[in-house]
């Protein structure tokens, strides 16, 4: 489903707002949501500038490639809920604090996390769309064929950026130096983490899709 002008106007002032704010009010060890959001916005970005009619001609799959790479940064953020931890949140009671600072960071953390995952699965979603438009016209299988496989990619490079600390701008600035670990990162566990973020993701899709797909109010 595209997304109308007036709509991804007001994403792009979200996020340019949201990411000033981070700037100025998320401190350290928090100071990662900066970049992390930034990093997470730029697929959902690529994504308003593919359709299945636009960009016309070769350039269209360059723009879907870089939005691959990219991509997996939107639903990462959902791995920085883990970050919690570092504000101890339980009290000696074993119940949670009510310290408005610990708070206010869940906050922070769960507006990045929902922004960037969430619209990412839109463009997850756009993205195959516009892919099975111009190489399959449209076929159901073949978009669900698509969605399965930049899903299963998209965990691939979750495991990379969470376990071997590779940004994807980091595969841009010196590629050569990443070439060893992520030839020697397929173990039993990576597998393991793959297949729960390929499924924690699908899961998280097919509400989305349902949601935009199945709007008609009965009674």
């Amino acid at each position: 489903m595209a997304m109308n002008r007036r709509a991804r106007w007001e994403i792009r002032v979200f996020f340019v707002a949201w990411l000033i704010f981070l700037y100025f009010r998320a401190k350290d060890p928090f100071s990662f949501l900066v970049l992390n959001t930034f990093l997470g916005a730029i697929p959902i970005e690529i994504s308003f500038h593919l359709g299945a009619k636009r960009p016309r001609g070769w350039l269209f799959w360059p723009l879907v490639l870089l939005w691959l790479l990219f991509y997996p940064n939107a639903p990462y953020l959902l791995t920085d809920l883990f970050h919690l931890s570092l504000l101890q949140p339980y009290a000696m009671s074993g119940l949670l604090r009510v310290t408005p600072h610990l708070w206010i960071y869940f906050t922070y953390m769960i507006v990045s996390a929902i922004s960037c995952s969430f619209l990412g699965f839109w463009s997850l979603n756009h993205v195959s769309q516009a892919i099975t438009a111009r190489l399959a016209k449209g076929n159901a299988i073949a978009r669900l064929i698509v969605v399965l496989l930049l899903t299963f990619l998209t965990s691939v490079g979750l495991y990379i950026g969470r376990f071997l600390r590779i940004h994807t701008i980091y595969l841009f600035l010196n590629p050569e130096q990443f070439i060893r670990p992520l030839m020697t990162m397929w173990t039993p566990d990576m597998w393991i983490f793959v297949v729960l973020m390929t499924f924690i993701q699908l899961f998280c899709y097919w509400i989305l899709y349902l949601i935009m797909n199945n709007r008609d109010v009965t009674d």
